[in-house]
């Protein structure tokens, strides 16, 4: 027992914290939190969040950063609105989403790996980039996605299972659980939790590090495209600013979760139950009746302490 609770500390810390918020929401607002309709309102939006968290965290336990994807989400959003209202095929369009936003990820993994530009400014550059393109490309204006909720698409990624379950939460979850595999039983994952423990190392080891960092780089970008055309579908819309508000709200879900700072150490767990305490504090913190300025505030307290006591307990383990 004492062996599993200090292989799991984090998670169970995590899981504590999730359980401690919620039994005070439902102390301070019964009415709200006792309420199923709460909970499947949490499941149709929260994925988006944990969604974007899981595929970052990925690069964050491999040393990278990516601030680019809320951009990447409106081009690849943009590519989907402007062929779907162009042939009517939602399929097509979100295949061509996601090839757009794998292509941006692309460029996101060459600058850094192959130039050699740091991966945080790299992003920040195309982040300006794509916001700018797209906003160019759309002439500032938003596009009516209406016709979308009658296609299969909508009910395949964003319909509710029984008229309830926001199928977005199932996806979610399948997700999830095969990007846990991935990373605690796959040999990939072993390759990304080595390079960002020691980079150096790794490549000793025959780790084909660029490569494996391009892939990861990729695959944001196509999960970046994947939660546009979600957002598209669920909101029937689409818009020059989509993506924005995202960046503080996954990257609190994926530190709050555990994943170090300095790469190395991260769980698909911890970074899915840090999207959902994101999720629900908002909704806490208006129910209880304060005022939704708090929000920022509460977010912000939330990062700086969850990364200075994780920062504490990677210290200390590496120095036992």
């Amino acid at each position: 027992m004492k062996v599993l609770m200090q292989r799991f500390n984090i998670q169970i810390g995590i899981s504590g914290v999730f359980a401690g918020l919620l039994a005070i929401f439902i102390l301070l607002s019964p009415r709200t939190f006792l309420s199923p309709q709460i909970y499947i309102s949490f499941a149709s939006t929260i994925p988006f969040t944990a969604l974007l968290a899981l595929g970052l965290t990925f690069l964050i336990i491999a040393g990278e950063m990516d601030l680019s994807f809320p951009s990447v989400m409106a081009v690849s959003g943009l590519t989907f609105a402007e062929l779907f209202l162009a042939t009517g095929n939602a399929g097509l369009a979100f295949i061509a989403a996601v090839a757009v936003g794998s292509a941006a990820g692309l460029m996101n993994g060459m600058l850094v790996v192959r130039v050699g530009v740091p991966s945080i400014i790299a992003t920040i550059g195309t982040q300006f980039f794509w916001r700018g393109f797209s906003t160019l490309m759309a002439d500032g204006l938003a596009r009516n996605l209406v016709p979308v909720r009658d296609t299969l698409l909508h009910h395949l990624f964003v319909g509710r299972l029984t008229g309830t379950i926001p199928a977005q939460s199932l996806w979610c979850l399948g997700i999830a659980g095969v990007l846990g595999l991935i990373l605690n039983r796959h040999a990939f994952g072993e390759s990304v939790l080595c390079i960002g423990d020691d980079i150096r190392t790794a490549r000793v080891m025959g780790i084909r590090t660029g490569r494996v960092r391009i892939l990861l780089f990729v695959f944001m970008g196509a999960v970046s495209a994947l939660v546009s055309v979600m957002t598209c579908l669920e909101m029937a819309n689409w818009w020059p600013t989509q993506g924005e508000g995202y960046l503080l709200l996954v990257f609190a879900s994926i530190f709050i979760g555990g994943t170090s700072v300095f790469g190395g150490e991260g769980t698909v767990f911890g970074t899915l139950v840090g999207a959902a305490i994101i999720g629900i504090i908002e909704a806490g913190i208006i129910s209880a009746g304060f005022s939704g300025f708090w929000t920022r505030l509460v977010h912000g307290a939330i990062i700086v302490a969850s990364v200075s006591v994780y920062a504490t307990i990677f210290r200390d383990r590496d120095t036992a």
